[in-house]
């Protein structure tokens, strides 16, 4: 397992909704690579976000195992799923989910403030910024960047607390076509270049076509995985 940074084997999520049981998930068993860049792929209402929230330790699964990054975390309790979830996975938004009043460098900072570090939080967060290109607005608030501008200030927060997986919902469905391609193009480097293990949770096939590999997800099965 030591070359999987993601390891699940046979996850079910089961919600109960009143006396009615919703298997969301039921039975999936996949592995992710070290810097590996996949898609996770599926119409509405099949799974993947579930799985997404799962894998991102938003949410523990109702049965079978989780593995992130070596670590066991199907059963762990809130706080430690919270802690796993600041130190190793970093996330990206549709709509960006950046703290409004807040500079770009602060809201990247954001992330080393929940790890407890005491020192050099804003060398990294100016660090990760220049990673992405926004070295040069680093003191500008959310509403004085782009759209495109806002999504690398979300992408440089995921980066900064060096995570062992980047999970990145939607991340161009609120920009228009020019700074979709910017952004997938950032993604894109930061998988070649820095070995970012990256999982995009998407509808786009063009998006999905980009990856090293599809994850397909269908009535809370694994339908395709290549």
């Amino acid at each position: 397992m030591t070359d999987h940074v993601i390891y699940t084997n046979e996850i079910t999520k089961i919600y109960q909704m009143g006396e009615v049981e919703v298997r969301a998930l039921n039975g999936v068993s996949i592995t992710v690579n070290r810097g590996e860049m996949v898609a996770i792929m599926g119409p509405s209402g099949s799974g993947k976000s579930t799985l997404m929230n799962i894998l991102g330790c938003l949410d523990r699964p109702t049965g079978g195992e989780y593995f992130l990054d070596g670590e066991r975390v199907s059963e762990l309790s809130d706080d430690q799923l919270a802690d796993i979830r600041n130190r190793k996975v970093g996330f990206i938004f549709q709509s960006f989910n950046l703290l409004s009043r807040a500079t770009a460098i602060a809201n990247v900072e954001l992330p080393l403030r929940y790890a407890g570090y005491k020192t050099g939080r804003t060398e990294k967060a100016r660090a990760a910024l220049e990673t992405v290109g926004l070295g040069h607005r680093i003191h500008h608030k959310p509403y004085e960047l782009s759209g495109g501008q806002q999504q690398r200030v979300a992408i440089a927060r995921a980066l900064v607390n060096d995570p062992a997986i980047i999970m990145a919902d939607e991340p161009t469905g609120n920009l228009d076509s020019k700074s979709g391609k910017e952004i997938m193009e950032l993604l894109l480097n930061l998988n070649r270049e820095k070995g970012a293990t990256v999982i995009i949770v998407t509808h786009d096939p063009a998006i999905g076509d980009q990856t090293q590999r599809i994850i397909r997800v269908k009535d809370g099965l694994i339908v395709e995985n290549q």
